[in-house]
């Protein structure tokens, strides 16, 4: 009886012992998953490759930070609206993408977090492209931190240039209306050109680089108010108009009945774009018979130009884990995370040591991008964009087609861009 006792208390003892034992590591996981902080990040809708790499990029970072967890979401439609009304709810994101066109207004708003106090000298700020971060300094601070960029490069069909004589693409824009008259041609002899020398965009992003070219200007930097109808800056502006309409040697995208720049040239309907580093995936993976190759952009008045386009990771001002929301930002901007995000080409690393290292610098395709970029004229126009591109792509397309005089179109974008933007301040 005695040892039946004893042995039904032992039995009891290590019950309660295991017991014991599975309380505290059941109090231990509920301990640590109380623990786990929550980031937000929000971006802008992309290419199922580029959803795919940052969703195994934010899955890395939560290995190497167990007490982290990022809650990615994609606004697809209006994004920059989405972002302000939330910002103004007090129901933005942690972290969010912010594009350099828009970040004059939003850092001036007081609405992102400094970063400057997170920056230590192990991440290596001075790795960054310097024309890329100055894009996101407002008053000697700096309020974002580029994921990557493009800038424009000439894109030229091999075959057709070797069917034509050409061993070289154009390296000044008179070279490129000499070349785009021998290229442009009716082939089937009905009449109608159907293939073009070059595939012209009126947009201001594509167009600002020449009026740079002769020194005019986008905006009045004192005033940030638009100043594109000045003399200098209609000499840049004509080599567009004037190849059009009167050499007749260039197209826009409804002419040829194609949806972009990029499309035109792979359909074969123009010989020449200038496109960013975006299209070469587009080009290789839906038309991968294409034999093309890249150059950097034509010289204009004997200046080298391009545009320069970067998007930053940012911090909402009111963060609740600010800390936490510097270690993703720093993970993503890292040279680690970096290689990774751009290590597939679809993007260029705006961190110089990891260009490097993946030597895009030799690249056949994207060594032109990365040279543009010591040089590149960044597609940031003030606080007040929309006005200005809204105004200038709407007169300048009517100049084009010959509806108005190039001038005064010109000045009456700027009158109307300008009187906008004054009511827009009040």
């Amino acid at each position: 009886m005695n040892k039946k006792l004893f042995s039904f208390l032992g039995i009891f003892l290590a019950l309660t012992l295991l017991i014991g034992i599975l309380d505290n590591v059941f109090l231990s996981n509920i301990s640590t998953s109380s623990d786990i902080i929550t980031i937000k990040l929000s971006g802008w809708g992309a290419s199922s490759v580029e959803q795919k790499l940052l969703k195994q990029l934010l899955q890395d970072f939560e290995i190497e930070h167990p007490n982290i967890r990022v809650k990615y979401e994609v606004i697809n439609d209006q994004y920059m609206d989405v972002i302000k009304t939330r910002l103004v709810g007090e129901a933005a994101p942690d972290i969010f993408y912010l594009d350099a066109l828009e970040a004059p207004f939003l850092i001036s708003q007081n609405v992102l977090e400094p970063l400057d106090s997170y920056i230590k000298p192990e991440f290596d700020l001075n790795d960054f492209e310097p024309t890329l971060l100055k894009s996101f300094k407002y008053k000697n601070q700096i309020y974002g931190l580029p994921k990557d960029y493009s800038t424009l490069a000439l894109f030229y069909n091999k075959e057709t240039f070797s069917k034509k004589g050409f061993t070289n693409p154009p390296q000044t824009w008179k070279e490129l209306r000499n070349y785009s008259q021998k290229l442009t041609e009716d082939s089937n002899e009905d009449g109608r050109i159907d293939k073009y020398g070059f595939g012209e965009t009126p947009e201001l992003a594509r167009q600002a680089y020449k009026i740079q070219a002769f020194d005019g200007k986008i905006i009045d930097k004192n005033c940030g108010y638009a100043a594109f109808a000045s003399p200098e800056a209609l000499k840049g502006l004509r080599l567009a108009v004037e190849q059009y309409q009167q050499e007749k040697t260039s197209a826009q995208k409804t002419d040829v009945g194609t949806n972009s720049g990029s499309e035109m040239f792979a359909q074969r309907k123009v010989a020449m774009v200038i496109e960013g580093n975006w299209a070469i995936p587009y080009l290789k993976e839906t038309f991968p018979n294409l034999d093309f190759g890249t150059a950097e952009v034509p010289k204009i008045n004997n200046k080298k130009g391009t545009m320069v386009f970067t998007v930053a990771y940012v911090m909402n001002k009111k963060a609740t884990h600010k800390a936490e929301a510097w270690k993703l930002i720093s993970y993503l901007t890292g040279k680690k995370g970096m290689e990774k995000w751009t290590q597939s080409g679809f993007a260029l690393p705006s961190r110089k040591s990891v260009a490097k290292k993946l030597e895009y610098d030799k690249d056949d395709l994207r060594s032109a991008f990365i040279a543009g970029v010591d040089y590149a004229m960044p597609w940031q126009i003030g606080k007040y964009p929309a006005p200005i591109v809204n105004n200038f792509e709407n007169q300048f397309t009517s100049a084009m087609l010959g509806q108005q005089d190039l001038e005064k179109a010109m000045n009456k974008a700027q009158r109307q861009a300008n009187k906008q933007i004054k009511m827009m301040e009040y």
